[in-house]
């Protein structure tokens, strides 16, 4: 068991961002209804379903034993906020349907079909990089209404943009600070540290995973390869396997406690010397006065009683 916190103020790993770690606000009563998840659409109504996009154009389908039947299918976003034919907001937007059923959330799919949604990532996000106009590639999941989904099919999306929001430049800048100081890569001595520690998850030979110390979100986990490689392109097809157990793994867990989540890579085109992360961030607390009026975020669930939540039962 994770010892005692009282609340304390913690700042990020690297940048100018700071969280309340405070538990004992867990302990507010509350007499406000909360917001429920919407119900789920019927699939005869789904715009993701075969019948639907079976005949849409794609970007990508990764097809099993024949080309009747697919792993997972990229096709453009039908309302994207940006695109090739909008000069002053040029890039593209895909939807990734990481599943032809309907039913099955991502926690439910094989490692093996896990591992072909990451393939299907790295694909697309290698192609959208040959264009000489794109600066930065979000690879994002909103799972459940509250974390921005508007369709319950199963799916994530591919956003690409020649804007780079400034506080990407101001961590990039960071970590070459950081590391022309030390001479290490600040998420390499970060995975070193956390080892050690009571934040820690697990880890196999290839990937790691453990919750941060200024984590901003309850339940907050990062999934991170052991090697320094620059963007999601690199993963083997071992660290894509190991990748998608860890992912399965925490997706599970988070749904046995009945929260929406994000999930998110970034890729910064011409930073090539980054780390690649994945950050899981369930949407249990809501931002309220404190926050939207000073910035700082109170997250009452511990990093360290997070990371023993989800260390359990992981194999």
């Amino acid at each position: 068991m994770p010892k005692k916190i009282n609340p304390e103020i913690r700042k990020d790993y690297i940048q100018d961002k700071y969280v309340i770690i405070a538990p004992v606000r867990a302990k507010r009563p509350y007499n406000l209804e909360r917001p429920q998840q919407k119900k789920p659409a019927k699939a005869k109504d789904c715009i993701f379903c075969p019948r639907q996009v079976d005949n849409v154009n794609d970007r990508l389908t990764l097809y099993k034993k024949n080309r009747q039947d697919w792993w997972v299918k990229i096709i453009p976003n039908k309302y994207p906020a940006v695109g090739y034919n909008y000069p002053q907001a040029y890039g593209c937007q895909d939807v990734v349907i990481e599943t032809p059923e309907h039913q099955p959330e991502l926690e439910d799919l094989s490692i093996a079909h896990i591992s072909k949604i990451l393939e299907a990532y790295s694909s697309r996000t290698s192609e959208i990089s040959r264009d000489p106009k794109i600066e930065y590639i979000l690879i994002f999941k909103n799972n459940g209404g509250k974390a921005g989904a508007s369709v319950d099919h199963a799916h994530s999306q591919i956003f690409a943009t020649q804007f780079l929001p400034p506080h990407l430049i101001d961590k990039s800048q960071k970590q070459q600070k950081y590391k022309l100081k030390t001479g290490h890569c600040i998420y390499c001595d970060v995975i070193n540290k956390e080892k050690k520690g009571p934040r820690w998850i697990g880890e196999d030979k290839d990937i790691v995973c453990f919750t941060p110390y200024a984590s901003m979100h309850h339940y907050e986990a990062w999934i991170m390869p052991k090697r320094h490689i620059d963007n999601i392109t690199q993963l083997t097809g071992s660290e894509r396997k190991s990748f998608a157990k860890f992912l399965k793994h925490l997706v599970k867990k988070i749904g046995r406690l009945g929260l929406p989540y994000n999930f998110y890579f970034h890729q910064v085109i011409n930073d090539e010397d980054q780390h690649l992360y994945l950050k899981i961030k369930p949407r249990g607390n809501i931002w309220a006065g404190v926050e939207i009026g000073s910035g700082l975020i109170i997250n009452p669930v511990t990093p360290e009683a997070a990371a023993a939540y989800y260390s359990q039962g992981l194999k």
